[in-house]
């Protein structure tokens, strides 16, 4: 067992760094499936249901949200969408710009075309380099996903059931509850690996006097992007900063709608056996819980910070597709 001495101090276990607070417990594949049937929010608000722990942003919930609202300032939480190819960037973000004519003239005479402009944009979100959402359908678990739905698309139409249209018809609208780890203990960053536990959470809870409550989004801050700006990209998939897989009981716990990270939630490697990305299917399959992958906290840790609050109105509302696994978007933070 390694010991590295980093602010209040990591320890490897299972082949991953642990926070001292709480070191994860080892979890093998029947701990896994077990987590997964006891946390299961399947048939919670009816047999049909398509928008999982969003049921608990109730009205009663926005208007809390939107009374934290004090100055009327927005940081955004997207990172910009980057064009440029990396090991992490492996599907860069296509941008195309035209100028209308041709094709667009719409039969017009070309003397009345009126001097405009457009855009074509081609993404490919899921992974490691766009801020985007894991809607519902992104992972399912022995052919069924969330509510017991069959993991079966249609190729012209996508999901049938769970896609990201529901989301995009309620929006998220609530409490957003910024943990900023690496702030709370007093280092720049988590190293690569590192992974939180409940006991984090709950001891971030004690030192800062918030407690996550139903229906908050739940934004994990390791510190990611100070990490690459300092250091440089590194094999991110094979070492990440993030929650572990116990995690997701907590979440069920506390009626957390949606969490999200400057990472992509789960620590990997994940110390689970076979699982990469277990709190991922945890939360997506059993909770049908939303998540927000590659967030730029930054800005907001900044204005936490100088403002002395945890607390905020999460805006989030994705594209609009039918069928849609998720989608890119660009989530605020309103103080």
């Amino acid at each position: 067992m390694r010991l590295l001495i980093v602010g209040m101090g990591f320890v490897s276990l299972l082949g991953i760094n642990a926070l001292a607070v709480g070191a994860p417990p080892p979890m093998d594949h029947a701990e896994f499936t077990q987590t997964l049937d006891e946390i299961s929010n399947w048939g919670r608000w009816g047999d049909d249901d398509e928008l999982g722990t969003l049921n608990t942003i109730t009205p009663t919930v926005r208007a809390q949200a939107a009374s934290l609202v004090k100055e009327g300032t927005t940081v955004s939480l997207a990172l910009p969408l980057n064009k440029i190819a990396d090991a992490i960037n492996q599907k860069p973000f296509e941008h195309e710009v035209f100028i209308f004519g041709g094709d667009e003239s719409f039969d017009m005479d070309p003397g009345d075309i009126p001097q405009a402009a457009g855009d074509v944009f081609k993404i490919d979100y899921h992974g490691f380099g766009h801020s985007h959402m894991d809607a519902l359908p992104h992972f399912a678990y022995g052919g069924k996903m969330y509510n017991g739905f069959p993991f079966e698309m249609n190729a012209d139409e996508g999901f049938s059931k769970l896609g990201v249209e529901n989301i995009a018809e309620v929006g998220v609208f609530t409490r957003g509850v910024l943990v900023d780890m690496p702030k709370f203990l007093g280092i720049d960053f988590l190293e690569p690996g590192t992974a939180i536990t409940a006991s984090d959470l709950e001891a971030w809870e004690k030192a800062s006097g918030v407690r996550v409550r139903a229906g908050d989004a739940l934004l994990v801050r390791t510190g990611r992007w100070i990490k690459v700006a300092q250091d440089g990209q590194w094999n991110f998939i094979q070492q990440a900063a993030g929650m572990h897989a116990s995690v997701a009981r907590w979440l069920k716990e506390r009626d957390v709608a949606v969490i999200g990270c400057d990472g992509v939630s789960d620590v990997m490697p994940s110390g689970v056996t076979g699982r990469f990305n277990p709190l991922h299917e945890l939360v997506l399959i059993g909770l049908g819980m939303p998540i927000f992958d590659n967030l730029d906290l930054e800005s907001l840790a900044e204005k936490a910070s100088s403002t002395g609050r945890a607390t905020f109105l999460f805006v989030a509302i994705p594209l609009r597709v039918s069928g849609a696994t998720g989608s890119p978007l660009n989530p605020l933070a309103v103080f």
